[in-house]
């Protein structure tokens, strides 16, 4: 494991008392929990990126025309109880 080092944040004493109060819901430390986090976030944010950049290359119009071509392929059928919204 890479050498740890330490990063300093100030924030908010309602949002500590939110994550202190998680952490310890979870059984973990406020450390553990923060970069747990923030490795989650980061890593969404990368993934975002990437998409968008992938994306980027395509006209919206063909986007939606290929999600319209797989979507055509899907046959009708009733929809069972479980899978609807009440």
């Amino acid at each position: 494991m890479p050498k740890a080092s330490v990063l300093t944040i100030r924030m908010p004493t309602d949002l500590k008392q939110r994550i202190a109060l998680i952490a310890e819901v979870q059984g973990v430390s406020i450390n553990q929990l923060a970069m747990y986090l923030l490795t989650k976030e980061i890593g969404n944010l990368e993934t975002g990126n990437k998409i968008a950049t992938y994306w980027n290359d395509y006209a919206h119009e063909d986007i939606l025309s290929g999600f319209n071509d797989v979507m055509a392929k899907i046959q009708e059928r009733p929809v069972p109880d479980w899978d609807t919204i009440r």
